[in-house]
């Protein structure tokens, strides 16, 4: 017979007052505590909570805190990764992100959900759906990533949309739900090496 976390970390209804899940849950708790009690002066105990919470987060993981979990250990971070104020991981399902993701603040990544049925949502089932983030990932504030959804890489979420289905490699994608609004092109990319030479140039005559 599966334990409750099995269950939860397979996608399948369990009961979340279960006592694994709770030691789990009380341990990320008081690590979430310390770290947002941290101050700008600390960042080697900053880092090492950060390590301490997540399955892993590679090297250059920023996080500004206030943030919020629920495990922490569901949580797998690549390199360079940048979370502003408030983020919250619901991490019931595993979250996985990859190296160069930005998030502005109060951004949600939820994989937390309860059965469309009251009577049966009534008995304190619920489920986990993985969220999946690809590489190079921008996402603007105020952004709901909803459970079960994968987003690719190199893809931009405007400011407070609702990602409620899959998200392809290499689009801007925006609303409430987010949809594709364009491709990210090799205009874009000029344009940009275009602004990042001219800032260059501004510094070397400093």
């Amino acid at each position: 017979m599966k334990t409750q976390k099995e269950r939860m970390l397979a996608g399948e209804l369990y009961v979340a007052d279960d006592p694994e899940l709770g030691r789990e849950n009380h341990r990320a708790k008081r690590l979430v505590r310390e770290f947002n009690q941290t101050t700008e002066a600390q960042p080697e105990e900053r880092q090492r909570l950060l390590t301490a919470m997540f399955n892993k987060i590679g090297d250059g993981g920023y996080i500004e805190p206030p943030f919020h979990t629920d495990y922490g250990s569901n949580t797998t971070i690549g390199k360079h990764f940048y979370a502003n104020y408030d983020a919250i991981f619901i991490d019931v399902g595993r979250i996985t992100i990859g190296d160069n993701v930005f998030m502005g603040p109060r951004v949600g990544l939820y994989t937390a959900g309860h059965p469309i049925d009251a009577a049966i949502r009534a008995e304190q089932l619920e489920y986990g759906w993985p969220i999946t983030i690809g590489h190079d990932v921008w996402f603007g504030g105020n952004v709901v990533v909803n459970p079960g959804v994968t987003i690719g890489s190199n893809v931009v979420i405007g400011s407070g949309s609702v990602v409620t289905h899959d998200i392809p490699d290499n689009v801007v994608a925006v609303g409430n739900p987010c949809h594709v609004l364009r491709e990210i092109t090799t205009a874009d990319h000029e344009y940009w090496a275009r602004q990042r030479a001219a800032y260059f140039a501004d510094c070397d005559d400093d």
